[in-house]
């Protein structure tokens, strides 16, 4: 089965519509599709609207269950959400939520994770004294507190290393950074949780691996976590971006098992 739970349309952040994604989706031989728009958020924390205005919630639930209808021949599709640890309670009837966080509050002022690397660098130094560590200690702080948002997937756990690549910015070797990393993976029911391998910054351009980092991922699965493999599309040509080398990570990072959502809930198959 290949499937992509982690998907964004002009409902929020993304480029396309929701049947465009899933025409997306077949033409890269999914077998069923997963949309996750981001949940609402408030002005301050989301001045630029990329996620889902409160009005649009009804509709975008509706488009997606028509689409189901639509396409049931032919892909099954989920209806879903990524749920931000600061947006208000999503409310019943969604088939999955991703957990996620994507600010970090300093100074009673919200600071974007990854709206870009100039502006991660600017929040960095006016907030954190140029400490990239302590910046990240605060994120992590964060992502301990994820599963309050009732979700069955932690998305992208280690965001805060989108613009690091080849530690550009900060050294992800450094025991400071690990210890935060690992304090947040210890605060979280592990066992209860999917941890998605996701790939949406190599699709964008920012990264050439995916999220976890291997000693994240090895962590994971010897916790006895679970993982499940997305693109966190945002265009449709993106669905299953980069899943063989997804597959291939959680193969060496000791998993046997990619976890997927059926019409009877999460399974495992064989990686």
């Amino acid at each position: 089965m290949t499937q992509n739970l982690h998907t964004h349309t002009v409902y929020g952040d993304g480029k396309n519509t929701p049947e465009e994604m899933v025409l997306g989706a077949l033409a890269a031989g999914c077998t069923s599709l997963g949309f996750s728009e981001h949940s609402p958020l408030p002005a301050p924390i989301d001045p630029d609207g990329w996620t889902m205005a409160p009005e649009d919630v009804p509709t975008y639930r509706a488009e997606v269950l028509g689409l189901r209808e639509k396409y049931r021949e032919r892909l099954a599709i989920f209806l879903g959400l990524e749920q931000d640890l600061d947006s208000p309670p999503p409310g019943d009837g969604y088939d999955y939520l991703i957990g996620s966080v994507h600010t970090v509050w300093a100074d009673g002022v919200p600071l974007s994770v990854d709206e870009g690397r100039d502006s991660f660098v600017r929040a960095v130094g006016e907030h954190f004294g140029g400490d990239f560590l302590a910046f990240a200690e605060a994120y992590y702080g964060r992502v301990a507190q994820v599963a309050r948002t009732g979700c069955q997937i932690v998305g992208h756990f280690d965001l805060v290393t989108k613009f690091n690549e080849g530690g550009a910015l900060f050294d992800e070797t450094d025991p400071r950074y690990r210890a935060a990393a690992l304090s947040a993976l210890e605060a979280l029911p592990v066992k209860d949780l999917l941890f998605e391998i996701n790939t949406g910054a190599m699709s964008r351009g920012c990264r050439t691996t995916p999220y976890p980092a291997p000693f994240l991922l090895r962590a994971i699965c010897g916790r006895g976590g679970r993982i499940c493999i997305t693109s966190d599309c945002h265009s449709a040509g993106a669905v299953a971006f980069g899943f063989a080398q997804a597959q291939a990570l959680a193969r060496e990072c000791g998993f046997r098992e990619r976890w997927v959502l059926t019409a009877h809930g999460f399974h495992g198959e064989r990686l």
